[in-house]
């Protein structure tokens, strides 16, 4: 199993939900109004007058096999707006209860 935690503008909210839909990804867990700024590209995403959007963030536990087609939508969507920006970060599941 792996760890996929997908960092994205609350512009793309509906976006990601219906990626997860489309790909069968039916369990996640959904973090709203998260702050920061991407180590590349794109303005920060603070919530305050100065930088006034934010983000959000979904983790979602899949297995080995679904990884590389998340990771595909994952970039088609940031395609579609790179200054917008979405990222997806993978790392391993050991166990779970």
């Amino acid at each position: 199993m792996k760890a996929v935690m997908i960092i994205f503008n609350q512009a793309n909210t509906e976006r990601v939900e219906y990626m997860f839909d489309k790909l069968g990804i039916r369990g996640y867990t959904w973090f709203n109004e998260v702050k920061g700024r991407g180590s590349k590209r794109g303005e920060p995403r603070m919530g305050t007058h100065t930088w006034p959007e934010m983000n959000s963030a979904a983790l979602t536990i899949i297995g080995e096999e679904q990884v590389d087609t998340l990771l595909d939508a994952v970039k088609k969507l940031d395609e579609i707006n790179k200054e917008v920006g979405v990222r997806a970060f993978v790392w391993p599941v050991e166990k779970t209860v």
